[in-house]
């Protein structure tokens, strides 16, 4: 049975799952937890459309929220041989629909029964709401998705996204309570440069990430074309990406480089995407 509404110009499906758990190709992770399927956050450059086989032009105007998963997921924990649980894997388990299902946060509760090891990535402050419960599991790491120093420009590529401000607050809340917080500059904007790589390095560092992960764009089919259209008031930023992309010069390579020699100087770990 499946009941569609629309709720701020996003269309939202709610829907029955018969499984909870899936096991994760993702190197750290033995299992990938998705409450929702697609995302109000809307990222121009996201490639999940092309993993769930979800035509882009919808990307961002809907969701699936899969209201029986904790209960589900309940029933599986009992089963299931205890493993690091991704949470989640291809969308943002704190996006605004989130406030009012508490998906995220009932699954959280079954996990925390069998204290299975918890690892969540999220561009959204509401993670915080959670804290009662994340502090009390044996196991848990928190990743903020965190891609430009330039939040004008985070708004282009990032919509419906929390701010800049707010996510770095959100870690450093997090840290605050003894959780452990890492920085994910995925895919790190190739427009910032290398001062403000370095001062967005130390913000993260102070707001308690004990690690940097670092991704570049994603060319799945269609994502360029996306950033693209997204960025078409702007030639200069367009030129950038494009000449990052695409260019002999390896201004990525550039980039990275740097990175990591900021991430060693200041004494946080750092660790490159490869895949």
């Amino acid at each position: 049975m499946q009941r569609a509404t629309k709720k701020k110009g996003i269309r939202v499906a709610e829907i029955n799952c018969k499984t909870a758990l899936s096991p994760s190709r993702l190197p750290g992770f033995d299992y990938a937890l998705n409450p929702y399927r697609g995302c109000a956050h809307g990222c121009k450059y996201c490639y999940a459309p092309n993993t769930l086989r979800i035509p882009r032009r919808e990307w961002g105007g809907f969701i699936e929220v899969r209201r029986n998963i904790p209960k589900v997921l309940g029933g599986e924990l009992r089963k299931k041989k205890k493993g690091v649980v991704g949470i989640s894997t291809t969308t943002d388990p704190y996006q605004p629909a989130e406030k009012e299902y508490e998906l995220t946060r009932h699954c959280l509760s079954q996990l925390l029964r069998y204290d299975f090891p918890v690892s969540i990535l999220t561009k959204s402050d509401l993670v915080t709401r959670d804290l009662d419960l994340l502090s009390r599991f044996s196991e848990v790491e928190i990743g903020f998705t965190i891609t430009t120093d330039n939040d004008g420009e985070r708004k282009q590529l990032e919509p419906n996204a929390p701010s800049l401000e707010s996510r770095l607050a959100s870690m450093a809340e997090c840290s605050s309570q003894g959780i452990v917080t890492y920085a994910f500059f995925g895919p790190l904007y190739p427009t910032i440069n290398e001062k403000g790589l370095k001062e967005l390095v130390k913000k993260v560092k102070g707001a308690g990430a004990t690690k940097i992960m670092a991704d570049r764009l994603n060319l799945k089919p269609g994502v360029w074309d996306s950033v693209n259209n997204a960025l078409v008031t702007d030639s200069t930023q367009r030129s950038i990406w494009k000449e990052s992309i695409f260019g002999k010069d390896k201004g990525y390579d550039r980039l990275f480089s740097f990175l990591k020699k900021i991430c060693t100087e200041l004494e946080i770990d750092y660790e490159m995407q490869d895949y």
